[in-house]
């Protein structure tokens, strides 16, 4: 059996300790998540808006947009890059994922591991479906036809790269109480977690063009607490690694950006058609 490099001791140590300390992690990723949502608001509003007097040009507006969407997919896919190179035997990211995963058996409360094997049904596959058909009907009848085939495009087509980035690297799951929760499959990565991310961040997307001012930053801060909530659940239920779940948010983040873009592009260019 491979044995952990020990100038990585204390690494894997803070890891079981964070696992200790679940819920405070939990807590701390998703306040992060929060700020890390109102920051970019504050920055399309400032910057990344057209305005009626003054302002940037359309043409540049759309500079900014591609190059900011081009860093967002560039920077996840780094992200998960890194993270896939680092899963593999005797890799003492897999000896952290370990030690955290046994922190939370050790110490997290059984009613709370419960409360979260409910939360992660906001993650299913088959949940994530009706939400795609439903939202691409309701799209067609407001004859959003662009926006319907993109939003379908997005759920689905995540849907079949998360399944083929596990077949990819076929990382078995962690060992998990089945009486509480049961998955089966390949590991790396996240499902649920890139799932969830893209689904409600598509759901918010469609929302906030739709919706008055006031409730574009409600909506886009309910899919985030959706999103990290769903996905951390995975990690207290202990049927996927910590690492599973920030590798899926990472490829879930670069894929929703990609369709976001697109769909953006194909409006512009559908309005430019018209006039």
């Amino acid at each position: 059996m491979n044995q952990p490099d020990p100038r990585y001791a204390g690494a894997i140590h803070a890891a079981h300790v964070a696992g200790e300390h679940a819920l405070a992690v939990y807590g701390a990723a998703l306040v992060i998540a929060i700020l890390v949502v109102l920051g970019a608001w504050q920055l399309v509003r400032r910057y990344g808006l057209p305005r009626e007097k003054g302002g940037l040009s359309p043409r540049i507006l759309l500079v900014i947009h591609l190059a900011a969407s081009f860093a967002i997919i560039v920077g996840a896919a780094a992200l998960f890059a890194a993270i896939a190179d680092e899963i593999g035997d005797g890799e003492t990211l897999g000896f952290a994922d370990q030690a955290f995963a046994d922190g939370i058996a050790q110490s997290v409360p059984i009613d709370v591991i419960r409360i979260f094997a409910r939360v992660t049904h906001l993650g299913d596959p088959w949940l994530l479906a009706v939400w795609c058909v439903l939202g691409a009907a309701l799209l067609v009848w407001r004859k959003k036809r662009a926006v319907a085939i993109g939003f379908v495009i997005a759920i689905a087509g995540n849907g079949v790269l998360n399944t083929t980035l596990k077949r990819i690297f076929e990382r078995v799951r962690p060992v998990h109480d089945r009486e509480i929760v049961t998955a089966d499959g390949w590991s790396f990565p996240s499902g649920h977690a890139s799932g969830a991310l893209v689904t409600y961040g598509m759901i918010a997307y469609v929302l906030m063009t739709v919706m008055p001012a006031r409730w574009r930053l409600p909506a886009a801060m309910l899919a985030t607490v959706i999103a990290v909530t769903t996905a951390s659940s995975r990690v207290f239920l202990r049927v996927h690694f910590a690492s599973d779940v920030l590798a899926g948010f990472a490829s879930g983040t670069a894929w929703l950006a990609a369709c976001i873009v697109s769909i953006e592009l194909m409006r512009r260019y559908w309005r430019t058609r018209q006039v």
